[in-house]
């Protein structure tokens, strides 16, 4: 989030039954489910790595990394599959696995609540701050706070 600016996009996503956004100057694309290839030894919520045009991006699942189930799919949901957030972390690119993309929306910083002190799973620590919605609220990530430097280093550094 841009200091000092009083409003600012999210790209939002659905994960498991709840609505979340990341900062949509983090995100640099979005893509379809990709054929993801294991990585040995790597973090329990490292899914593996894809080549997305000839660059090799590590692939991280949420729903392990905090412990949120993902939705149950039927026949009707398989053009609203998921995918995968591309994003650029101080110059390293990550995948994260999303259950649905929702849209990208506009936020005044006075909207922002700080959060609870435990929501679904996910520690305060890793959450900028909550917007209360009609039917429930967004929670917005603090991606670097997610994924902190020795993180990144150890996807980056992992063997492939």
């Amino acid at each position: 989030m841009a200091v000092g600016e009083s409003q600012f996009q999210l790209v939002t996503f659905q994960l498991g039954q709840e609505l979340y956004g990341v900062d949509i100057m983090d995100v640099k694309e979005i893509v379809k489910i990709q054929n993801i290839r294991p990585i040995p030894n790597a973090p329990y919520y490292v899914e593996g790595i894809f080549n997305l045009r000839s660059e090799i991006i590590p692939v991280i699942s949420l729903h392990k990394r905090f412990r949120i189930e993902q939705i149950e799919r039927t026949d009707e949901d398989e053009e609203d599959e998921g995918g995968f957030i591309i994003l650029n972390i101080d110059g390293i690119k990550i995948g994260i696995i999303i259950d649905r993309i929702e849209r990208v929306v506009q936020v005044k910083n006075e909207e922002i609540k700080p959060p609870p002190q435990m929501l679904t799973g996910i520690g305060t620590e890793y959450i900028h701050g909550v917007i209360r919605q009609e039917n429930g609220y967004l929670i917005i990530l603090d991606i670097r706070r997610v994924f902190n430097p020795k993180d990144l280093q150890k996807l980056v550094g992992a063997d492939v």
